[in-house]
């Protein structure tokens, strides 16, 4: 994609609110990521082909499942912390597995994979170097591993607003090459809990997120080191991940 704002244009997404109407709308002054905004075609198909639920439309299950898609996209593609709506400017926070709380702008500034994956370990037994990566970096990381994207859902309701609880699921197929690992073409998947503060308008206020991080690195270290598997076979993998940069996870 040319990045060019007057020749793109964005289907409306279903699972996320804002993505089409702030390209109509903010089209001069909305600040994307590449350019433009992500196209989700890909990883809306392998949601509706591999998730285990189907919630009721204006359901409770199915607002928050959205709002949360809807919320990882802004996250990851807007650059400019005003710009970002599913959130509570002034109180948001992001808890991971009980970690220090970041703020929308500390979020932005590490990046959505850095700040999702950071974690105490010493750094010789991190799956992933958050100090090491940058948003690209581990972003195209990401993307090549599941080149047709990590899909999400809700599969639990426990509470309601203004405290909302739930069970999630986070599942891609493994087949593009991940740090030096060759692909397996196994589905991964991992599971986690949400606890999600939100205001009147379902603004996000603070976010806690609770998961193990080696379900996900326990599938993609399982691929044998490239350097040991069919050399033309990597060269394959590394040609067909060269997707365009505006390729979605979530």
């Amino acid at each position: 994609m040319d990045g060019e704002k007057e020749t793109t244009k964005v289907a409306i997404d279903k699972y996320r609110r804002f993505l089409h109407e702030d390209h109509v709308a903010a089209a001069e002054t909305m600040e994307w990521r590449h350019g433009s905004p992500p196209i989700y075609d890909s990883v809306n198909n392998v949601f509706e082909q591999g998730k285990t639920k189907v919630w009721p439309k204006g359901s409770l299950e199915e607002t928050i499942q959205n709002s949360i898609k809807t919320w990882e996209m802004e996250i990851k593609y807007k650059t400019c912390v005003n710009d970002i709506r599913t959130i509570n400017l002034e109180k948001f926070k992001l808890f991971v597995n009980g970690r220090e709380g970041l703020s929308a702008e500390e979020t932005l500034k590490v990046g959505a994979y850095n700040a999702l994956l950071k974690n105490s370990m010493p750094n010789e037994f991190k799956y992933h170097k958050e100090d090491e990566e940058t948003f690209e970096s581990s972003h195209n990381a990401f993307q090549s591993a599941f080149p047709r994207g990590f899909a999400w859902e809700v599969i639990n309701m426990y509470t309601g607003p203004p405290i909302v609880t739930y069970k999630f699921r986070h599942w891609g197929f493994f087949e593009g090459p991940f740090k030096g690992h060759a692909p397996t073409g196994e589905m991964i998947q991992f599971y986690g809990i949400g606890i999600m503060k939100v205001d009147k308008y379902l603004r996000i206020e603070e976010l806690e997120l609770y998961y193990d991080p080696a379900e996900l690195f326990g599938g993609l270290l399982k691929g044998p080191k490239i350097s040991e598997s069919n050399i033309e076979q990597g060269q394959d993998d590394n040609t067909t991940t060269q997707q365009c940069p505006l390729f979605n996870h979530s």
